[in-house]
């Protein structure tokens, strides 16, 4: 058993995988072996967790994840500790490994009810073992079976305990596969703080759907015990991503040898009265810092400006200047209306490409644009897309609710269809290229939900490319460090777009 942390990769995968490696596992074991080892398993996590708890409840769905609950509610009562159960199930309708699971609860005096016990302080510890990935989400146009009162009775109680709460695979009701809870089923306090720590261990394998969506609020930290278990030959649908490597510079090296980025956006104050120079300067900024050799700024309409004196570095230049097929661009960062003039020119000549914001919009209500995009893909050349999930329903023709209900084939969409890389930003940004599965960031918090943050992220991406890397390899780990740079921010210091551009080279 370990801790999942964002320092090295991880495999993820699926429900329909991770039942059939349950089901070779336990065509080859002893009868009731899998259940053994997970109760086992939950039982040490919840005495590291909590090794002062007087008391434990556990609520156990009907089913074999309840069936773990109860294993686990039989070691814990063996440990010396009070153990509550409420059980979902019943003895006649339980599969055959939980029904022994309860047998062995029972013999071991642990107590039952119908409620939580209303004695549980912040040193106790509660145990979610309702449902695990016994659920999915509706497909469209399906409707969802409600949960029973019962359930909803428990899935509140473990919404309001004080004392910490671990989830048995999943929390219950998260989709494995999607990061969403199905209907009715979702926390009421999933968008504040829960009232007291989470933590999952997840059985087998690592699911998707803990990592984002709503899975990372949901989740809280995730911990991984395969039961012994090796994934055979089932191949993983997305991973986890790790660091990048270093790669310090060669001293021999010289402001050429990293590259070259231009950024085109910021329209300027005469086309609609909104000024939004300030977010190409952002992605400016970010690639400078990013270690890019040079960096290039060309505004959309910015008036006078001739220079940015807080950044002297940055060299600004009209559009018509620009070498494009020299350099790698980064386009649509505050662009506004006034970036679809520009961006035919953007698309057919630049060397490598980052596409952004306003640029993302004018494509998906262009189709000549949208094409020419596809023949960038088509022609080999390096492109990314970093939409935002409605930046992204746009592109597809889908509504952001659809996007969110299942990122990583909104992400894979995206990547098949324009034929690149494309960055599904948000809680767990998905990272997807053509015919290549997909990745999920582990970095990053709440701190990055201002303005500019994404403008910060297209310039870094920028910087990679115009490094060398590809434009798969760019983007990921410019993902990464930009969340990481969140997750290190230093307390007490607000992160702001600016900030954050200054410090992701450190």
């Amino acid at each position: 058993m370990h801790r999942i942390t964002p320092h090295q990769p991880h495999a993820l995968h699926h429900t329909a995988a991770t039942r059939r490696i349950e089901r070779a596992a336990a065509d080859s074991l002893p009868p009731h072996t899998l259940m053994q080892r997970a109760g086992q398993a939950v039982a040490q996590l919840a005495q590291a967790l909590a090794p002062h708890a007087r008391t434990v409840w556990i609520a156990c769905g009907a089913g074999n994840n309840g069936g773990d609950g109860l294993e686990a509610a039989m070691h814990l009562r063996r440990s010396g500790r009070r153990v509550v159960v409420t059980w979902l199930g019943t003895p006649e309708t339980a599969p055959p490994d939980a029904r022994q699971s309860w047998e062995r609860a029972l013999a071991a005096d642990v107590e039952w009810a119908d409620t939580a016990p209303d004695t549980l302080t912040e040193a106790d510890l509660c145990i979610d073992a309702l449902l695990g990935i016994g659920i999915t989400a509706p497909t469209h146009g399906s409707a969802a079976r409600p949960p029973n009162e019962r359930l909803r009775a428990c899935l509140r109680q473990l919404q309001a305990s004080p004392a910490p709460v671990l989830s048995v695979d999943l929390p219950s009701g998260l989709d494995a596969d999607t990061g969403q809870f199905g209907a009715g089923l979702a926390p009421e306090t999933l968008l504040h703080h829960a009232a007291s720590p989470r933590h999952t261990l997840s059985l087998l394998t690592l699911k998707p759907g803990l990592f984002t969506a709503a899975g990372r609020d949901a989740a809280g930290s995730v911990w991984l015990d395969d039961l012994g278990v090796a994934p055979g030959h089932e191949p993983p649908n997305a991973w986890l991503c790790g660091p990048p490597l270093p790669e310090p510079r060669q001293h021999a090296s010289h402001k050429g040898s990293h590259g070259d980025v231009a950024v085109i956006g910021g329209e300027g104050l005469s086309q609609r009265g909104m000024g939004m120079a300030g977010a190409a300067l952002l992605a400016a900024s970010a690639a400078l810092h990013q270690g890019a050799g040079r960096v290039l700024v060309a505004p959309l309409d910015a008036g006078h400006l001739e220079v940015d004196t807080g950044q002297p570095e940055l060299m600004l230049r009209r559009f018509g200047a620009l070498d494009l097929a020299a350099l790698t661009v980064v386009c649509g960062c505050g662009g506004g209306e006034a970036v679809a003039s520009v961006l035919r020119e953007v698309i057919t000549r630049a060397a490598r490409l980052v596409l952004d914001a306003d640029a993302l919009n004018a494509i998906a209500l262009d189709a000549a644009l949208h094409a020419l995009v596809v023949a960038r893909g088509q022609h080999g050349q390096p492109t990314v897309l970093t939409p935002h999930p409605l930046e992204a329903a746009r592109l597809l023709g889908l509504t952001t609710a659809e996007v969110q209900a299942d990122r990583l084939n909104a992400a894979q969409q995206l990547a098949a269809q324009f034929n690149c890389v494309a960055v599904l930003k948000g809680s767990g940004t998905v990272i997807s290229a053509a015919d290549r599965v997909p990745a999920i960031n582990p970095t990053g918090n709440g701190l990055l939900a201002t303005a500019g943050t994404g403008d910060v992220l297209a310039g870094m991406v920028g910087a990679r490319l115009a490094a060398g890397a590809s434009a798969l390899r760019a983007a990921s780990e410019a993902v990464y460090a930009h969340g990481l740079a969140a997750d290190h921010w230093p307390e007490g210091l607000a992160l702001t777009a600016s900030a954050l551009a200054r410090r992701i080279g450190r």
